[in-house]
């Protein structure tokens, strides 16, 4: 009766077609693009009007210090736990009660993602992968996320890493505009993750010229023109 009523309500707040296609995405087929972009680390951020946020202390994610996620980000602790034993770089925000806020990891090997994609993301020497970025609701819209990237950036650096590499959901519509913002150019590939049956997946990559995300970008506005008769 509860999941009768859950999908009652659903219905009532998205409209049957939502519902059905959702249900359709979940359980019989979903089509994933990524688009991969990147950035070259050093060359600096171009200036942002983001939001200011508390101060926050910084530390690389260890299998140590991984419950400092339980509050915000439960049902990860293990995972972060084991991407740390595995080497992967990671780095975190704790808030002054000591619990993490916003994270994100990289990889300077071919990256394989068991835990979301289930496909392999391969680099090249002096590239590094970068994945699972992510902060709280309440620090959206903040520096927090330049912040983050520049400091990600000069761990890299150290490792001798020039390019940062990722993908972003072509559906992730406030992901590829950040992207667009921090200034990272599209490197003209796109891995195609299908899901059929909420079991089966196949990938494949595709390669293209030109913009895939240029309805993301902001249009050039006009120069007035100062020619006089």
């Amino acid at each position: 009766m509860k999941a009768l009523q859950t999908l009652r309500d659903r219905i009532q707040k998205k409209g049957l077609r939502a519902v059905l296609k959702q249900l359709c995405r979940c359980y019989v087929f979903a089509h994933t693009r990524l688009v991969w972009l990147e950035h070259d680390i050093r060359t600096p951020l171009p200036p942002h009007n983001l939001k200011p946020y508390p101060p926050m202390r910084l530390e690389f994610i260890t299998i140590a210090n991984a419950d400092a996620f339980a509050r915000h980000f439960g049902d990860r602790v293990e995972t972060m736990r084991e991407l740390a034993t595995e080497g992967y770089t990671g780095l975190m925000y704790l808030d002054d009660r000591g619990d993490t806020v916003g994270f994100a990891w990289a990889s300077t090997r071919d990256y394989f993602d068991r835990h979301f994609y289930r496909c392999n993301f391969p680099i090249k020497p002096g590239e590094y992968f970068q994945f699972g970025g992510e902060m709280i609701r309440a620090y959206w819209g903040s520096s927090m996320s330049a912040d983050m990237q520049m400091e990600m950036w000069k761990v890299m650096l150290d490792k001798g890493c020039d390019t940062m590499v990722d993908v972003c959901d072509s559906q992730n519509t406030p992901a590829i505009k950040m992207h667009l913002r921090m200034g990272f150019q599209e490197r003209g590939k796109i891995t195609h993750v299908f899901r059929l049956f909420g079991r089966w997946r196949i990938f494949r990559d595709t390669f293209y010229s030109g913009s895939a995300l240029g309805a993301f970008r902001k249009p050039t506005q006009p120069v007035a023109s100062t020619a006089t008769a």
